[in-house]
């Protein structure tokens, strides 16, 4: 999941080195905090959240896939 998550960062922005995912696990529920560059944050988000909301889709189904809800948070 968290190699999904930094695929799909890093081939939306500039500076695919800056992106970091970190993982906090729950008993039903995983975190996934993703951390691009101050520049690339529009990119991520996307035009009224549109790519974020993709990103966030497709993380839920592949969780659901596993049994597990996965959540996507955008960190500055």
């Amino acid at each position: 999941m968290r190699t999904l998550i930094e695929m799909m960062a890093k081939s939306l922005v500039d500076r695919p080195d800056e992106v970091k995912v970190a993982e906090v696990e729950g008993e039903k529920t995983t975190v996934f905090e993703l951390r691009v560059s101050q520049g690339d944050l529009g990119k991520v988000i996307g035009k009224q959240g549109k790519t974020a909301r993709a990103m966030r889709t497709i993380l839920g189904a592949a969780g659901t896939k596993i049994g597990k809800r996965c959540v996507l948070e955008i960190l500055e």
